[in-house]
């Protein structure tokens, strides 16, 4: 069973930038976090990652989400099958991100 992402639940880059999200929905959450949604922006920060000298940290991450999983209000819900991959500021991907910690429960109000 996969749990949902919620915007207390710890993702990084492959390289141990933190992300952040900035979540649309604000009804739906579980232990009192927003649940994270497909159209949510991520951004990441601290991500070291330098390549033959030049910086090419990640900043951003984008969401695929299985076919399966339901639709949410404004966009479909992340779950911790859901594939993430993280880009630098160029817009080439550099990896998948890692989801460190979820929640389990969900409720709506």
């Amino acid at each position: 069973m996969s749990e949902l992402l919620c915007q207390s639940a710890s993702i990084l880059c492959p390289h141990g930038g933190l992300a952040s999200a900035t979540p649309v929905n604000q009804m739906v959450k579980t232990t009192g976090s927003p649940v994270l949604l497909d159209s949510d922006v991520f951004t990441v920060a601290g991500c070291p990652l330098n390549i033959s000298g030049k910086p090419s940290p990640c900043v951003r991450i984008q969401w695929q989400v299985p076919a399966a999983a339901a639709k949410l209000i404004q966009g479909k819900p992340l779950t911790s099958s859901s594939l993430g991959l993280c880009y630098n500021p160029e817009g080439a991907p550099q990896g998948s991100a890692i989801i460190a910690s979820t929640q389990i429960f969900a409720s709506a109000r």
